[in-house]
């Protein structure tokens, strides 16, 4: 019996390192068109998405997560910090950025995706 419950604590284990270190969702690209990120369970959809360089560009959130920590949205390396309201879009507009990888996320770190930028 002692042997299952640790193997079950192993596997739990794993599943933790695995989604909160390993795991990458799929990246999306920014078109011509509008992009909605919509923040739910726990998750911004698209988390990971590519930009072009120098240009600036707007991004709308959806927030249908009543969770205080989703509440907030920060982009640390642009000093962004937006509050999204629920169930309404907000439309966050980005300065034009060198080439490379931008963190944004919830206050707590919960909720996390990335931006980068081509």
């Amino acid at each position: 019996m002692m042997i299952l419950i640790n193997l079950a604590g192993l596997a739990l284990i794993a599943l933790i390192v695995w989604w909160f270190w390993l795991y990458q969702p799929p990246q999306t690209t920014l078109g011509n068109d509008e992009l909605l990120i919509i923040v739910e369970n726990g998750t911004y959809q698209p988390a990971r998405i590519r930009l072009p360089a120098n240009q600036p560009v707007s991004l709308n959130f959806l927030r249908k997560d009543a969770s205080p920590c989703s509440e907030v949205l920060l982009i640390p390396d642009l000093h962004i910090s937006e509050t999204l309201p629920l169930n309404k879009r907000q439309r966050i507009d980005l300065p034009p950025m060198s080439k490379g990888e931008y963190a944004f996320h919830c206050q707590m770190q919960m909720y996390r995706g990335q931006l980068t930028v081509e």
